[in-house]
């Protein structure tokens, strides 16, 4: 695996992204547990904003990626869908 591929903002931003988004659920749970709101939050709306912004990014990283080195972007795109996997469970598991 080429290493370089890191170097460029659109392979690691969304990895970036999808550990803020942990980190803000994780901060959310530290602080005021699984307890139903009436309302959703601002954690739930940064949460939705960054998992929501990195799909423009991964979609270019993709098109772009695929077209030059193939196998690295597939491992570029398996990590970021990871990430956002990682950064989901928490919500899934706590039905957030």
């Amino acid at each position: 695996m080429n290493y370089d591929v890191f170097r460029h903002p659109g392979a690691w931003l969304p990895l970036v992204m999808s550990l803020a988004a942990l980190c803000i659920v994780a901060g959310h749970l530290m602080l005021f547990g699984t307890a139903r709101e009436v309302d959703e939050g601002a954690a739930a709306h940064l949460f939705q904003l960054l998992m929501v912004g990195q799909v423009p990014i991964i979609v270019s990283v993709a098109i772009r990626g695929l077209l030059r080195t193939p196998a690295n972007a597939l491992s570029i795109i398996v990590f970021q869908a990871i990430a956002g996997v990682i950064a989901f469970a928490p919500v899934w598991y706590f039905r957030l």
